[in-house]
């Protein structure tokens, strides 16, 4: 056996809390600079005006990361962690520590086997994400995508007084809808997918319940959500992060979008994309498993 093994008392609603912001927090640490190439991929040939011959060029996942490292330094890699980590300790474990199990058996009828033992249990229910949104306009894709853009906050508080400020309240919660449109999908083909497939590989015993099941359900769930959410993750991105003005809304950024770079670009960045959220899956869902183990464990 790998890993702990499912405790017989189930963990307590706080221990599934914790577990999961700090499960959260720690893919976060893991994956954040494919995040960041990700952002800076899917906002690249975006229509700026003035448009400068001195903007950098991104080619690919691993020459991305090179060439930020190159012309800002290793540390523009985790730009923004701090406000990736207060998203975390928040949606994650609202989501996945605090709703999953109640939103689940609404839909489940008393008595049914619906999870195999040990399964934290998911909802076939998409959970929406109305938090404020400095992570996104904090991270590298959003404060410096271009060489020749200037830095636009110093710090995540800098960057939840700058948003106040120059675009009210509201600015906290610009792209509100697309970010719901793109937490709804992925929730949906990315949690979902992990409960369906984790249940699949159980009781068909070609694994047990342990770290290698954890792992091949998170990858396969990561993959799923990467090809249904791309598209609206990069409109999401991309409205996030321009200027004030530049888009009525998230629709006239969608039609900018297929104008320029035609239905292609809805699937731009989708290798880092894919790349990050499987092994934030991964990271996440395996920390998850064992970390409610450990403490119910302990309890």
């Amino acid at each position: 056996m790998v890993g702990l093994k499912p405790p017989e008392v189930p963990p307590t609603a706080a221990m599934k809390f914790v577990s999961a912001g700090m499960a959260g927090c720690i893919a976060d640490l893991c994956t954040f600079p494919l995040d960041t190439a990700k952002v800076r991929l899917q906002i690249q040939g975006e229509v700026r005006i003035p448009r400068t011959v001195s903007s950098v060029e991104y080619r690919g996942v691993l020459g991305t990361l090179s060439t930020m490292v190159r012309t800002e330094g290793a540390r523009s890699l985790y730009s923004g962690l701090a406000a990736g980590l207060q998203r975390q300790m928040s949606f994650a474990s609202i989501r996945i520590g605090l709703l999953y199990d109640s939103v689940k058996q609404l839909y489940t009828p008393k008595g049914a086997e619906s999870e195999c033992p040990g399964s934290p249990g998911f909802p076939a229910h998409p959970l929406p994400d109305a938090r404020p949104s400095p992570r996104e306009k904090f991270t590298p894709g959003g404060t410096r995508a271009l060489s020749d853009s200037p830095r636009r906050y110093s710090g995540t508080v800098d960057a939840y007084r700058t948003i106040a400020k120059e675009e009210g309240i509201r600015g906290l919660w610009r792209g509100t809808l697309p970010n719901i449109a793109r937490n709804a999908i992925i929730n949906c083909g990315e949690l979902v997918t992990y409960d369906l497939l984790k249940d699949a590989l159980l009781r068909a015993e070609l694994m047990e319940d342990n770290v290698p099941c954890h792992f091949v359900a998170a990858f396969g769930a990561g993959f799923c959500a990467t090809v249904v959410a791309s598209p609206v993750d990069v409109v999401k991105t991309r409205y996030m992060n321009a200027s004030p003005g530049q888009y009525r809304n998230a629709l006239s950024c969608l039609l900018a979008l297929l104008t320029q770079d035609g239905p292609a670009g809805l699937y731009k960045g989708f290798v880092p994309s894919f790349l990050r959220l499987s092994s934030w899956n991964v990271v996440m869902f395996v920390s998850y498993e064992q970390l409610q183990r450990a403490l119910a464990l302990a309890r």
